[in-house]
């Protein structure tokens, strides 16, 4: 493992620490509700991490359905759940197990972050209202999140010297505005049969607010 690597993990282990404070720990541990959402969420996402496309190693692309899970679980266990997702792909060789601090960092913490900021802003500023959850928060959060994870893996691509930027460019961007739709509809679509069937799952769903009842 190099320093790179280590540091990233550190910083991902500080972090988790961070949003996993103690209350946090024991309404988990004292709510099944929240381990089978934290459980079945990590088992969800395996299948939309395996599925990646790319002509370069570590230049993959795939869906994230990270949003749909930020407002699902909120941002703190949202962090929590895709550590699983990241060690079955680890086991699996899909990814190197050396790089989980970077995959977590690019492809957890900042989509996640971009989603609850997302959601934040829309809170304060936006009607509080059905459409604007599902077609700002989760349809726009979705592509948003997505736009911000593949320019942030492109920079570090770049900046590692991994590959030239020309072939970042080419083979890597090209591809981003293709996921956007995909992206947006998979989190606009999950968000709204939760909203609708289980509201009382959805941590950033308040009914009284959002359907004035």
């Amino acid at each position: 493992m190099s320093e790179g690597q280590a540091a990233a993990l550190l910083l991902w282990l500080l972090l988790l620490i961070f949003s996993l404070r103690g209350p946090l720990l024991r309404t988990l541990l004292a709510q099944p509700l929240y381990q089978h959402l934290c459980l079945g969420g990590a088992i969800a996402l395996v299948p939309l991490w395996l599925l990646r496309a790319g002509l370069h190693e570590g230049l993959e692309v795939h869906f994230l359905g990270l949003t749909s899970l930020t407002l699902l679980l909120g941002w703190r266990l949202t962090l929590l759940a895709p550590c699983l997702t990241l060690l079955i792909l680890g086991y699996f060789d899909v990814i190197e197990l050396a790089d989980i601090g970077w995959h977590a960092l690019i492809g957890v913490a900042l989509p996640v972050a971009t989603s609850w900021l997302l959601f934040l802003a829309s809170w304060a500023w936006l009607p509080r209202h059905l459409f604007v959850y599902l077609f700002v928060v989760a349809f726009g959060g979705g592509a948003l999140s997505i736009s911000v994870k593949v320019v942030a893996s492109a920079l570090l691509m770049d900046m590692s010297g991994t590959y030239p930027w020309h072939t970042i460019s080419a083979d890597y961007l090209s591809i981003w505005p293709l996921l956007l739709f995909p992206e947006a509809l998979l989190n606009g679509m999950t968000m709204t049969l939760l909203a609708i069937y289980r509201p009382h799952w959805v941590n950033t769903f308040f009914e009284r607010e959002y359907l004035g009842r």
